[in-house]
């Protein structure tokens, strides 16, 4: 597994957890050393036993030496960044292709070199010119292996996952990959043989498919606003139907994290270069920026038109619970507003502050729990749904806070009971009692 950051290091744990024998190189010495010492370099539920258990039992070690690693390797998988490329917003494939350019150089014999990293349509085939051109004596194989792992339940979807998309053009090479994904058979999990150009559009597609719900519902939430109608009762009404599904409805302050950005503008980017444009991802990516640039003017609505001179408490940073991620995440821009127009911002979240801090206002106050952090504010913005913020008594914050404002961006509270408290309670998409 070359690369051990957030879908290596899962992935390999979890091959280790099938029983296969896993090397995860990595050339980050910090994260190295992090590895070593059996500290898990992100937040993701479950990761530092799954790792623990399978580095005593042999299966699965980290190191910085390729050739060492590659030793008898079957399957090379590439799981390298691809950060939106500076311009033009394409993915930089840089890591990428140096990553198989070494593979290339360091394997001994027979093996499938595959992508897991998310990659645009055709880079199999510059992967495969890489190699042949640096070892034209090589025998080999490429494929394509997106992920589909969910921050914050990962391990779940990699050991049980709705489906494992495999693009691959050889017996030999789909040979490889059953094996390695046979205890996975055994409880009949869809196992898809396309292409290879099919397995890596398959990824983007479904992200974008993805955030196109997330916005959609977004969009009816506000028309809910204005008309009385309620967004839960809407997307329920809705989502049981099968042809549409449950899932991704539930409106918030935009979609964010490491995924969704980045892919919906990669594809927009190839549709581009291939001539075939994508003009509902495109609609996408404007909505969603806009929501998120636009939930800051909510929070100085609800307070009367200004929050200069006023203390905002903010709960919860990251783009999702049960993650550190900060990546896109819409508090960034909320707080960054706020700030700008007055506003002392105490803030909380049980991950994500270390790395929140570089990317807020210097004036930002970090605290220790979300009571703390609602301490003589004068409204309280929930951000993101971790949790431990479902079940804060509203007594309790009406005790602990100077004013009675509740920005709910992710409709967790129960309406009437925060009125009941007091509360001058403002939720999305739902009507105004």
């Amino acid at each position: 597994m070359i690369g051990g950051g957030y879908v290596g290091l899962v992935s390999g744990a979890c091959f280790a957890e099938f029983g296969t024998e896993v090397a995860v190189v990595e050339t980050d010495p910090t994260r190295l050393a992090a590895l070593a010492a059996g500290r898990m370099p992100i937040y993701e539920p479950g990761l530092d036993r799954l790792v623990a258990d399978n580095v005593a039992a042999g299966r699965l070690r980290f190191g910085g030496d390729l050739a060492a690693a590659l030793d008898g390797a079957e399957a090379v998988f590439i799981a390298v960044g691809t950060p939106t490329r500076r311009g033009d917003g394409h993915a930089d494939l840089s890591y990428v292709y140096a990553a198989a350019e070494q593979v290339a150089r360091a394997l001994t014999g027979y093996a499938v070199i595959v992508t897991k990293s998310t990659v645009p349509v055709g880079t199999g085939r510059r992967i495969a010119e890489i190699v042949r051109a640096t070892r034209p004596d090589l025998d080999f194989d490429v494929a394509s292996n997106p992920e589909f792992l969910r921050e914050g339940n990962a391990i779940g979807d990699f050991m049980r996952p709705d489906r494992v998309v495999i693009g691959a053009e050889t017996d030999r090479a789909r040979e490889v990959m059953r094996r390695l994904y046979r205890p996975l058979y055994l409880i009949e999990a869809p196992i898809v043989f396309t292409a290879i150009e099919t397995a890596e559009l398959t990824k983007y597609a479904a992200n974008a498919f993805l955030a196109m719900k997330v916005t959609f519902i977004n969009e009816i939430a506000d028309l809910c606003e204005k008309t009385g109608a309620d967004v839960h009762d809407l997307a329920r009404g809705i989502g049981l139907d099968g042809r549409i599904g449950r899932k991704f409805l539930h409106p918030g302050p935009g979609f964010g994290g490491s995924c969704f950005p980045k892919d919906t503008l990669a594809l927009v980017r190839i549709a581009q270069e291939y001539g075939a444009p994508t003009r509902l991802v495109e609609a996408t990516m404007a909505v969603n920026d806009a929501r998120k640039a636009a939930m800051a003017g909510r929070v100085v609505a609800a307070c009367g038109g200004s929050v200069r001179g006023k203390t905002i408490a903010v709960l919860g940073l990251t783009f999702k619970p049960e993650t550190d991620d900060m990546r896109e995440a819409p508090a960034v821009p909320l707080i960054w507003h706020l700030a700008g127009d007055g506003a002392t911002i105490r803030a909380f979240d049980p991950e994500g502050m270390d790395q929140a801090r570089p990317l807020l206002p210097e004036t930002v106050t970090f605290c220790r729990d979300a009571p703390d952090a609602a301490a003589g504010a004068d409204a309280l913005v929930l951000v993101t749904e971790w949790n431990e913020f479902r079940a804060l008594a509203p007594e309790r914050l009406a005790a602990a806070m100077r004013g009675r404002v509740m920005v709910d961006l992710r409709n967790v509270y129960d309406p009437a009971a925060m009125r009941a408290a007091g509360f001058a309670y403002h939720g999305i998409g739902r009507p105004h009692v």
